[in-house]
């Protein structure tokens, strides 16, 4: 799974960007959401993610200035965010060697388009690093690799799993059973792969998916709380407003 920060000062495009996209279909999870570029670069030290969405126009510090500092301490794949106001400013910030320039309000096509392009060139710069760093002898590398593709079967177990799921009642015990593997390993594995813990990642989808069901206007609240696995209904409206800023009832309208 590759880890993307979203950092932007506007709650309705940051919660727009994190909850409406399908992230998991793109292979992505969001590890963490940032309000200005001060912000941003801590989480940027902290989360260390694959990619990073940054709007230009930010308090305390703007977008261009949060990358070229973050990029002195970390490697990530940068996505500028602007607005037509501030694109001939975007542009001229070729030395930051940004991957995508997205207009807002962002099309959610032509994010996915992007993200696509960008993974692509992940893997690429990856298996150059790997390729390049190899010094072990063919079979010890061999060893190694078969071992870390058993750790990654187990993650991408629970995450198709959870896709297929997560209206039922599962955790990381649920996969740890399911596996043969202790829970507090699993627990382990999937947050070195994801960045960020079963529990989280399971809220965050579920909540993705409620969105999508309460845009549809067919189900009252309750029955989406049921039909995400979330079988309280006030624990669904906590979790909803922690991950939104806003409770269902106030989404609806």
């Amino acid at each position: 799974m590759y880890k993307v920060l979203i950092v932007e000062d506007e709650d309705i495009i940051r919660k727009g960007i994190a909850y409406t996209m399908d992230w998991m279909g793109m292979g992505c999870t969001i590890v963490g959401e940032a309000v200005n570029g001060a912000e941003g670069l801590e989480k940027i030290k902290e989360l260390e993610p694959d990619i990073v969405l940054a709007d230009i126009m930010m308090p305390i510090m703007d977008g261009i200035e949060m990358i070229r500092r973050a990029k002195e301490e970390a490697s990530f794949k940068p996505v500028i965010l602007t607005s037509y106001a501030d694109f001939e400013y975007a542009k001229k910030a070729i030395d930051l060697d940004v991957s995508a320039y997205l207009m807002k309000p962002v099309d959610e096509e032509e994010l996915k388009k992007n993200i696509t392009k960008i993974i692509s060139e992940i893997e690429r710069d990856r298996e150059y690093d790997r390729l390049t760093e190899m010094k072990s002898p063919a079979d010890r590398a061999q060893e190694v690799f078969i071992k870390s593709d058993r750790e990654n079967d187990y993650v991408q177990h629970i995450l198709n799993a959870t896709k297929e799921r997560y209206a039922e009642k599962i955790s990381i015990e649920t996969f740890s059973e399911e596996l043969g593997v202790s829970a507090s390993y699993l627990s382990r594995k999937f947050k070195d792969s994801t960045g960020t813990g079963y529990l989280d990642y399971l809220n965050k989808y579920r909540i993705q998916q409620a969105i999508k069901l309460l845009e549809t206007g067919k189900y009252k609240v309750y029955e989406v709380s049921d039909l995400t696995g979330f079988t309280d209904y006030k624990h669904f409206n906590s979790v909803f407003k922690r991950y939104t800023g806003v409770s269902p009832s106030e989404f609806i309208n």
